[in-house]
C-alpha cells in the first residue's frame, strides 16, 4: 500500500485542494519534485513558451529523416493484409475500416504491439528527442513511456464522430508528439486550450474534484463545455498546433487538449513520447515497466508512475466482431537492445 500511495503522489502532486467551500478529497501528498519545473525562468529557450502557453514546438529530427520514419510507418501499415490487402496508398476509396488496423479517433494505434516496433523505438532514441527532455528536466538520465503512434488518413468517410473529448492527462507531466509529416491547420492533430495549464490548480481549488474519470487507475479527466467556459472567461482559447516533419510538440499534461482527424488532403503520422528522470520510478514501477517491455506492451504517458499496462488480448474487428488475427502480441520488427534503449526502458547493468 505504501508503494502504491507513493506512486499516486507523483500523479496527484499537481492538485492541492484547499481554501475552497467545495467538497474535495483531502490533500494527502506533498508537491512533487518537479512541480515548479517551469517557474524558474526565463530560460531563453523553448521552456519559456511551454511555461507561458502550456505547449511548444521544438525541432528535433531533420526533416528528411522524419519523412523516412513516415515511410516506415506506412510500410508497417502495408505489411499486414487487412481486407485481403485492400489498402492502397493514395487511393482514398480504400481508406476504410476493413482495410486498416483497428484504431481510435481515426487512427491512434494502441494495439498490435505498435509501441514495441523498432521504428517507434528509433524515434524515441533520436538525440533531438532525448535532448529536448534532457534540457527540460536538467538530466540525461531519463526513462521513456511506451506510447504508440497515429496514422490518420485523409478523406475517411467511415469514422464515427465520438466528439472532441477535451481532457487532461496524468499530472504533472510533459507529453510529446513527434510529428512525421507536414501538419497544417487542416491536417488533423493536436488541439490545445492555450493558457489552461497555468489555471489548472485554480480551477480545481474553486470547482473541486468529485470524481476521477479514468481508463487506468488515475490518469484522465474530461471537461464539460460548462467547465471549459470557466477557462474561456479567463482568456484561454483553442489553438490547432501546426508542425513540420521532425518537430517535437511538447505540452504540459495539465493543458486541456484533444486531437482531431485530418480534414484536408494530407495524412497525419506521428508517435507519442513522454520522458522523465529515471529516479522518479520506484522499484515496483521499474519492475512493471520491464515486464511491459518484455511482453511488448504499451503504457500510459507518464513513465515513472501509474504504469498501467494491459495484458495482451487481440483487438476486436468492428466489421466482424472477432479478434484481429494480425494482433499477435508480437511486433513485426522487435527492437534491438541498444544502450540507449536499455536506458530508456530502465534496465540496469
Amino acid at each position: 500500500m505504501a508503494r502504491w500511495l507513493f506512486r499516486l503522489s507523483c500523479i496527484l502532486s499537481a492538485f492541492r485542494w484547499f481554501e475552497s467551500d467545495v467538497e474535495t478529497p483531502d490533500q494527502l501528498f506533498p508537491l512533487g519534485e518537479y512541480h515548479d519545473l517551469l517557474t524558474k525562468g526565463p530560460f531563453g529557450d523553448f521552456r519559456d513558451a511551454l511555461a507561458q502557453d502550456g505547449f511548444v514546438v521544438v525541432p528535433a529530427i531533420e526533416q528528411t529523416k522524419a519523412l523516412e520514419y513516415r515511410e516506415r510507418a506506412f510500410k508497417w501499415l502495408e505489411a499486414r493484409s487487412w481486407g485481403n490487402g485492400g489498402f492502397k496508398r493514395g487511393d482514398v476509396s480504400t481508406y476504410v475500416n476493413e482495410n486498416l488496423p483497428v484504431g481510435k479517433k481515426g487512427g491512434m494505434i494502441h494495439n498490435y504491439s505498435g509501441s514495441a516496433e523498432q521504428w517507434v523505438w528509433d524515434i524515441r532514441c533520436e538525440p533531438g528527442v532525448v535532448g529536448a527532455f534532457a534540457k527540460l528536466f536538467g538530466t540525461e538520465d531519463l526513462i521513456s513511456s511506451f506510447d504508440a503512434f497515429s496514422i490518420m488518413l485523409p478523406g475517411r468517410k467511415d469514422i464515427k464522430d465520438l466528439g472532441k473529448w477535451e481532457h487532461t492527462d496524468q499530472s504533472p507531466s510533459r507529453v510529446g508528439i513527434v510529428n512525421l509529416n507536414e501538419n497544417g491547420p487542416e491536417d488533423g492533430g493536436l488541439m490545445v486550450l492555450k493558457g489552461s495549464a497555468a489555471l489548472f490548480k485554480e480551477f480545481f481549488d474553486i470547482e473541486g474534484r468529485s470524481e476521477i474519470r479514468t481508463w487506468g487507475p488515475v490518469d484522465w479527466y474530461g471537461f464539460t463545455e460548462e467547465q471549459q467556459q470557466w477557462f474561456y472567461s479567463r482568456g484561454c482559447e483553442w489553438v490547432k498546433v501546426c508542425a513540420k516533419p521532425g518537430d517535437l510538440i511538447l505540452w504540459d499534461s495539465r493543458t486541456l487538449h484533444y486531437n482531431r482527424p485530418p480534414s484536408g488532403e494530407r495524412d497525419r503520422v506521428c508517435t507519442y513520447v513522454c520522458m522523465a528522470p529515471s529516479h522518479l520510478a520506484s522499484e515496483e514501477d521499474r519492475a512493471l515497466r520491464i515486464e511491459a517491455f518484455n511482453y511488448h506492451r504499451g503504457t500510459t504517458h507518464v513513465p515513472f508512475a501509474n504504469v498501467f499496462s494491459r495484458p495482451h488480448e487481440p483487438v476486436i474487428r468492428l466489421e466482424t466482431g472477432k479478434p484481429d488475427p494480425f494482433d499477435t502480441g508480437v511486433p513485426l520488427e522487435p527492437v534491438k537492445l541498444t544502450p540507449m534503449v536499455r536506458q530508456l526502458v530502465g534496465l540496469r547493468d
